[in-house]
């Protein structure tokens, strides 16, 4: 596991994690010393704790709390993982309006509000985006206060042969999002009926196939948006949108803003940020 420190001070810490791990790897058992958010951005990888496996591929976020042990698995993917780890103290959690249980340790679905702030921070990590790695953390945690609650999320028997192939759609799905997708031709690539392939698939990530498919669309859609000049048209179709009307309506509901205000934001436009931050830390 490779680790480099991005931001080392203030009410929100970032990490970046690279690990090598292969399906040969001895996993060990590993404990969360700080509240963190972990924003999977490529590979996989399976995570036990608190009872309960999750599976979390790119999108997914793992959430940690201090004292809460946990192991990683990488049975289902030879490549490895890459995470980028936003670190809260407990007064700037109590500050964003994060309470009770929602930071138990587990794993998040790809949920699009999340992954959009995601590839937005990643660009940022690379150069790509003129906008403030601690906003865009405090962004992300406000963003995800306003989506969890304290209600446990209900358990699921699922086996090791559905989370393979999940996950093996869902990387499919990460390098092959721009074109269409004929669901009943993959759900035969993997030995299901569509039915029993869209049920097995959500059991295990916690979404739909096509529900991934469009988040893929919209974490590609951010970064091309904080990277590159292209205009919303050219964003929505490079990324798999034929109808630009449903790429706005669907990337505002995931971002809160609109594609040009995102834009604006990754360009350092600290307005549009800082809007999206429900309370507002003191900060230097």
């Amino acid at each position: 596991m490779r680790t480099a420190l991005l931001l080392p001070a203030g009410p929100v810490q970032a990490v970046d994690y690279v690990c090598t791990a292969t399906p040969h790897s001895v996993p060990f058992v590993e404990l969360h010393h700080e509240y963190s958010l972990s924003f999977v951005r490529r590979g996989s990888f399976g995570c036990h704790t608190r009872g309960r496996t999750f599976e979390l591929v790119a999108g997914s976020v793992l959430v940690g709390r201090p004292g809460d042990e946990f192991l990683c698995t990488h049975e289902h993917h030879a490549g490895g993982d890459e995470c980028l780890s936003f670190r809260f103290s407990a007064e700037c959690l109590d500050a964003l309006g994060v309470r009770g249980e929602a930071m138990l340790s587990r794993g998040l679905p790809p949920l699009p509000e999340l992954m959009v702030l995601g590839e937005l921070a990643q660009a940022v990590v690379d150069g790509a985006s003129d906008a403030g790695l601690d906003e865009v953390g405090l962004c992300f945690g406000a963003r995800f206060a306003q989506m969890t609650s304290a209600r446990a999320l209900p358990k699921m028997s699922v086996s090791e042969r559905d989370r393979k192939r999940a996950v093996d759609v869902a990387h499919w799905l990460s390098s092959s999002f721009q074109e269409p997708v004929d669901w009943e031709h993959v759900a035969g690539v993997v030995g299901l009926s569509r039915f029993h392939f869209l049920r097995s698939f959500a059991k295990v990530l916690g979404v739909t196939p096509h529900q991934y498919l469009v988040r893929a669309r919209l974490r590609s859609a951010a970064r091309l948006l904080a990277e590159r000049e292209l205009s919303v048209t050219e964003v929505a179709l490079a990324v798999g949108f034929e109808d630009l009307s449903h790429f706005i309506r669907t990337f505002r509901r995931a971002a809160g803003v609109s594609p040009s205000a995102f834009r604006l934001a990754a360009r350092g436009e600290r307005n549009i940020l800082q809007v999206r931050i429900n309370a507002p830390l003191e900060t230097d």
